[in-house]
């Protein structure tokens, strides 16, 4: 039975603990870590139990056993940097969430989550609030949608042109100009939009 992320979480945890102090955690350090109450704990914990990712002993404390270790598969936390212009590039701000993605990203290969403010890339559909998933690279292609880096401290979502000696970087909007930076570094590519309504 596949566990909710929730879930996973708890039960990594029970792992982690287990192996790092050859015992298991009780319900309030569950809790703890969870950062909600003993009852919620137990809960998570009963439903473990009922999966049969682990068993534990009544009124026993310390006594809870893992009996299928969490699959590395089950679930892809992948890290929430911040956000990204789709019109005036702004300054980079780092955040610390993640976003649970599942399988909608290839194995093996290193992915962030930008979150879109602006219209410049409409016509390539991707929205204001929408959040893009993007492959870390440092080379893009013609045509691909970019996060650029110009002038070592803004970034920008645009389409990526070689013309000749300059890089044009293309927004997906006609009633705005392509940028023409001096300095540009290419941060990833985009391989996914999340749209939340």
């Amino acid at each position: 039975m596949t566990l909710t992320p929730k879930q996973l979480k708890v039960l990594r945890f029970i792992e982690r603990y287990t192996a790092e102090n050859g015992y298991s955690p009780t319900l309030k350090e569950i809790a703890g870590h969870m950062g909600v109450c003993e009852v919620t704990a137990l809960q998570y914990r009963r439903v473990l139990e009922r999966k049969g990712y682990v068993t534990c002993e009544r009124y026993q404390p310390r006594s809870v056993k893992v009996l299928r270790p969490a699959e590395p598969d089950q679930g892809l936390s992948v890290r929430f940097l911040g956000y990204i212009a789709a019109g005036r590039p702004i300054e980079v701000v780092a955040d610390h969430e993640t976003v649970d993605l599942r399988a909608l990203i290839p194995r093996g290969r290193d992915h962030f989550v930008l979150k879109v403010q602006g219209d410049s890339m409409v016509d390539e559909h991707i929205q204001d609030g929408d959040y893009v998933i993007v492959e870390r690279r440092e080379t893009a292609r013609d045509g691909e949608t970019v996060v650029a880096l110009i002038s070592g401290d803004q970034v920008t979502l645009k389409k990526f042109y070689r013309e000749g000696e300059r890089i044009r970087l293309q927004p997906g909007n006609p009633s705005l100009a392509p940028v023409y930076p001096d300095d540009v570094k290419i941060q990833g590519v985009v391989v996914g939009v999340l749209r939340r309504y």
